[in-house]
């Protein structure tokens, strides 16, 4: 009995001690993956979230910590030419802590949507906390105007020349997988410019922020 007792005292601390270098290497600090610029979809790497009543922090915040949304176009497949047509493409406004509220995106001709955009450059983005721990920790359901989302209208344009470098440093660091993608499908970066905002994380319907107000936050 004794021996036994032993045993079991020795694989309860093998089992601690591998506990331990697990959470190591998955701890928030490094995120899932070993992203090491911070996984915001950690629920202890996420920002507060601004005071609700502040409209345009809150889509500022929003459009940051997202790593994806959802871009609805204007067809032109011919099974659905002229009807709604969304797709989810990765984006970011900057690095970790350092956003410009400037949703850039990394296509390719090939995409459906980038088909769409060269006939019809007028798009909407949709982002919300849905695809971060947030609504999850609060119970809150993704249609629930308590999980905050946003909706992004406007045009979609490549960048020119003077932005492709702050455009790539915002993809790349957030998106590394994108320095791998096939140089064959012509990759170049675009934007959002951003013409209406609709921002509902509360009820009674949708708040509008103009572009100037979004813009104008000073983001802590």
């Amino acid at each position: 009995m004794a021996g036994r007792t032993r045993w079991s005292a020795r694989a309860l601390l093998a089992a601690l001690l591998a506990s331990a270098l697990l959470a190591l290497f998955v701890s928030p600090a490094r995120g899932r993956g070993g992203r090491d610029h911070g996984d915001w979809d950690e629920a202890s790497r996420l920002p507060p979230l601004p005071p609700r009543e502040d409209a345009a922090r809150v889509a500022r915040f929003v459009t940051h910590v997202c790593d994806w949304g959802a871009l609805a176009t204007i067809s032109t497949l011919e099974a659905v030419r002229g009807r709604p047509f969304s797709d989810v493409l990765s984006l970011s406004d900057g690095p970790p802590g350092a956003g410009s509220g400037v949703p850039y995106f990394y296509l390719s001709p090939l995409q459906l949507s980038v088909s769409n955009l060269q006939e019809n450059p007028y798009a909407t983005l949709t982002m919300t906390l849905a695809q971060t721990n947030f609504c999850k920790k609060h119970g809150f359901d993704p249609q629930s105007p308590l999980c905050a989302h946003i909706m992004l209208s406007g045009t979609v344009t490549k960048v020119n020349e003077t932005e492709v470098d702050i455009a790539k440093h915002s993809l790349f660091i957030r998106h590394p997988e994108m320095k791998t993608w096939p140089s064959s499908h012509n990759w170049f970066f675009a934007k959002l410019n951003i013409t209406n905002i609709w921002v509902l994380d509360y009820f009674g319907g949708p708040k509008i922020v103009t572009p100037e107000e979004y813009y104008n936050v000073t983001v802590e």
